[in-house]
């Protein structure tokens, strides 16, 4: 190769080098979240169902109304932080993300059945989730705009306790997955459910 073949070769690398470099987006400031799964998130990144909520829940609407007294001495203190100050637990480190037992889980402020085992599938993401709720009107949602994200909060409908969020990124048949905290609920095995159905159904119903 001669001296004025090896001059443009080199040169010609050399401009490709550059519109290499021009083409690469530039680093930019971090913008704001959109909600992603716990699994979608590399580490330090943030997860939708990790951080907690901040909308307005009007419990003027709901059934069980307490004073703050009083639902400070029904609660532990982190049930009390996650389902009465929007809060959220840590993922693989509360009490039913690998729950497998037969049976319902209920609200944890006020004893309504909210999530049925028969519902709940293995996530990944470290909480408990359900594709489906056991009766939709006992579920509330409201948008929640905070932390820079777009997510859709759920609560108790009854008495207005934080669960969590649900995102549409679940299995089928409801293509839904209701990411709940377990310190908003509390669990009741098959057998007892059935027991407790017998006692509280009304009179006269089938």
């Amino acid at each position: 190769m001669t001296a004025r073949s090896l001059f443009l070769f080199a040169a010609a690398a050399v401009l490709v080098a550059i519109v290499y470099a021009k083409s690469k987006p530039m680093p930019s400031a971090r913008t704001p979240d959109t909600a992603r799964d716990a699994l979608e998130c590399a580490p330090g990144e943030t997860s939708a169902c990790g951080l907690p909520s901040n909308v307005v829940i009007d419990l003027s609407q709901v059934k069980v109304k307490r004073t703050d007294e009083e639902w400070r001495a029904r609660l532990t203190p982190e049930q009390y932080r996650v389902a009465r100050q929007q809060g959220t637990e840590y993922p693989f480190r509360n009490a039913y993300w690998n729950h497998k037992a037969d049976g319902v889980y209920f609200c944890v402020g006020c004893d309504t059945p909210l999530f049925d085992a028969r519902h709940k599938f293995d996530s990944g993401t470290g909480w408990p989730s359900y594709w489906q709720p056991l009766e939709k009107a006992f579920i509330g949602e409201e948008r929640d705009t905070s932390h820079g994200m777009v997510r859709v909060e759920t609560h108790c409908a009854v008495c207005g306790s934080h669960l969590g969020h649900v995102f549409e990124d679940g299995p089928r048949p409801t293509g839904l997955r209701y990411c709940i905290n377990s310190a908003s609920l509390k669990f009741m095995p098959r057998a007892e459910y059935d027991q407790w159905v017998a006692k509280n159904r009304p009179a006269g119903a089938n």
